[in-house]
């Protein structure tokens, strides 16, 4: 599906919001207005959950979680090398599920199209 980015430039094959807001009008049957209320409130929810602290689970998605990283000195790359320290923060971490992994490494079923080159040599 073409999209106008109107001049901003994406990678082929990104998922966008906008992509999943029109997934869900499309699903659900509802109005893009609506299903952008939705996935909005979804994402409310999850960085809600992790501001308070709480693991998210998705049975047979994923979950989220926080991670404490350290702090630790860097180098500003745009100051010649300077030294700045980087004060320890909270990242957030996703851990794909089992049925995650298993949809996505699951190979795709090959259509099968009469091709000339199968009917020239006929099964034994």
């Amino acid at each position: 599906m073409e999209r106008d980015t109107q001049g901003v430039s994406r990678a082929e094959g990104t998922t966008t919001k906008a992509n999943l807001v029109e997934d869900v009008a499309r699903a659900a049957e509802l109005t893009k207005k609506q299903a952008e209320a939705v996935v909005e409130s979804v994402f409310q929810g999850i960085i809600a959950s992790l501001r308070a602290g709480q693991k998210i689970e998705l049975r047979g998605f994923g979950s989220f979680k926080l991670r404490q990283r350290g702090a630790r000195v860097a180098r500003n790359p745009k100051k010649s090398g300077v030294k700045v320290h980087v004060p320890p923060k909270l990242v957030p971490y996703f851990k794909p599920g089992k049925k995650l992994k298993e949809l996505i490494n699951q190979e795709a079923p090959v259509p099968e199209v009469a091709s000339p080159a199968a009917s020239a040599f006929p099964e034994e």
